[in-house]
């Protein structure tokens, strides 16, 4: 029987909330779930608890309730453990590294074995609605999590489609969004012109903890306000910015006082640069997965512009327009730092 309620407010057994009170997320100290903690913390609607590996060191934010449990094993007791720590729970958020398939797993199996409602099982980027550009980009195995909620039957899903993280992108090197701030290097995939989405992790972090702030339900038929029904099983298309490489360039540009003579510019064929990294990836090389995955975004045939094919929920879920020169001088910061993970 699933957990999620569903229907109308006015229908509901008695002791129903119609908000989510009691939030989890394993993941708060990294990256992602950094900006999800805060901003959750931000609405001053949730009681958040962290679920961290008993040997975590990350330091978290106050008022958070942290709980240290194994999560990425598979005996008894420590299955246990996990379930217990989930009861209560209204959402589990997961922001883990992609290659943890099975501590994913375990998570979503717990979530529904504690009966959570709410699910988001990993997912922070491609459009998951577009079956082609996930095979291409191999992410069939981190989508197989999705699945196993469907099949449990428990607990309902949302995916948040935000594409690549605009700063870290940005200030990732070559692989990534083509640009190289050390060196001062810039490859064009297909001339630069391919427009795709992509989001800052703010942006990100807003958009969940403003999904997470709406009713689960309306009130009654006359109820047209949003809630998270809308998004039940569905996908939450965000999306900070709509930018092909020449535009973040001439960004990058302005921020830096440079002019194209100062840079030394290389062109790259899309697709074959696809092709050519795809064979790497499937070997299990980890860089060429990460030129794979970028290279795939930046297809003419639109499928990183989801804006334009969906729509965006940005205004439904009150995020705000971002400054895309703040955002570069963010990611070049970080690229000239070598902050950024390879």
């Amino acid at each position: 029987m699933s957990a999620t309620p569903s229907g109308y407010a006015r229908d509901q057994p008695e002791g129903f909330s119609n908000r989510i009170e009691n939030i989890a997320i394993v993941g708060a100290g990294g990256h992602m779930g950094q900006h999800l903690t805060e901003n959750l913390l931000a609405t001053g609607k949730h009681t958040i608890t962290a679920i961290t590996r008993p040997s975590s060191t990350n330091k978290l934010p106050d008022g958070v309730r942290v709980l240290r449990v194994d999560y990425s094993s598979e005996t008894d007791d420590d299955v246990t453990t996990l379930v217990e720590a989930l009861r209560g729970q209204q959402v589990l958020l997961v922001t883990m590294n992609y290659q943890a398939l099975n501590s994913i797993k375990n998570l979503v199996r717990a979530a529904a074995t504690a009966g959570v409602p709410y699910i988001l099982p990993n997912w922070f980027g491609h459009d998951a609605a577009n079956e082609a550009l996930i095979q291409d980009s191999l992410m069939t195995a981190l989508y197989d999590n999705v699945r196993e909620v469907e099949r449990l039957g428990v607990n309902s899903y949302f995916l948040l489609v935000c594409n690549f993280w605009y700063e870290f992108s940005l200030g990732g090197g070559p692989p990534r969004y083509g640009f190289d701030f050390k060196n001062r290097s810039l490859i064009l995939y297909n001339g630069g012109k391919v427009v795709i989405n992509t989001s800052t992790w703010p942006q990100c972090g807003r958009a969940i903890a403003n999904l997470l702030s709406l009713k689960q339900l309306p009130e009654d038929e006359q109820d047209a306000a949003p809630t998270m029904a809308q998004f039940t099983n569905k996908c939450i298309y965000t999306s900070s910015f709509r930018v092909s490489q020449q535009v973040m360039f001439e960004s990058v540009k302005r921020v830096t006082g440079t002019t194209d003579a100062d840079w030394s510019i290389t062109h790259e064929n899309t697709e074959e640069r696809y092709k050519e990294c795809l064979a790497a990836a499937k070997k299990g090389h980890a860089e060429g997965w990460m030129k794979m995955g970028y290279s795939r975004m930046f297809f003419d045939n639109g499928d990183g512009d989801y804006e334009t094919s969906r729509g965006l929920h940005n205004d439904l879920l009150g995020l705000p327009s971002e400054n895309l020169d703040e955002y570069t001088a963010i990611g070049i910061r970080m690229g000239e730092r070598g902050e950024i993970w390879p």
